[in-house]
């Protein structure tokens, strides 16, 4: 088994691979933006870089894996792309099973987004020990978290899901814990580092 999950690894990081990941996120960053489009359109430009929430996550982990290719460690877009890819991933899986849950159904496409999404969040944990970023790091990206939670929950830039409008309150409450657990999830694999590091 262990054989197996180093052969794996040995894959994860191979020049090609990490290309053809990289291409992968890179259309998917784009058709992100696409998508939100028609939000964009209504915001005010002061707003513009807090709206489109996960192609803004995926374009971290792509400038992490251009880091990568070149031998090098962009730790704060490494940091940026773990706690983003987790928190966004999961947020859009659970807001589209919402929505099946309120409708009794969901368009094709809604269920694209629930592949795409959980598979941002597993690429994000899959890379773990390709990371480097330190505890500062962390709270340079745990700023930018928390506070693109105010500016969607407190000025109102969330995504456009039916289900945030029924019930905004318990949403913002669900988002606020989930980038705590997922800057949390950032904090104790720096730690860990830091420890073996030491040792």
């Amino acid at each position: 088994m262990k054989a197996y999950a180093m052969q794996a690894w040995y894959l994860m990081n191979h020049r090609v691979f990490l290309t053809l990941l990289l291409i992968v996120n890179l259309f998917g960053t784009i058709y992100g933006y696409y998508w939100y489009r028609g939000q964009l359109a209504v915001t005010e430009p002061i707003y513009y870089i807090f709206v489109p929430d996960s192609p803004t996550a995926s374009l971290f982990f792509c400038l992490a894996v251009i880091g990568w290719l070149f031998g090098k460690n962009y730790k704060l877009m490494e940091v940026l792309a773990l706690i983003t890819l987790v928190k966004y991933g999961l947020w859009a899986v659970v807001m589209n099973l919402l929505t099946f849950a309120e409708m009794g159904y969901l368009e094709p496409e809604s269920w694209m987004l629930v592949v795409s999404h959980f598979l941002m969040a597993v690429q994000a944990v899959l890379y773990l020990p390709k990371y480097r970023f330190t505890k500062w790091h962390v709270m340079v990206a745990a700023i930018w978290t928390l506070h693109n939670d105010v500016i969607d929950y407190l000025f109102g830039q969330m995504p456009f899901y039916r289900v945030i409008n029924d019930y905004p309150s318990q949403i913002g409450y669900f988002t606020f814990w989930l980038s705590i657990a997922c800057i949390l999830l950032a904090y104790v694999e720096s730690y860990k580092r830091e420890y073996l590091h030491r040792q």
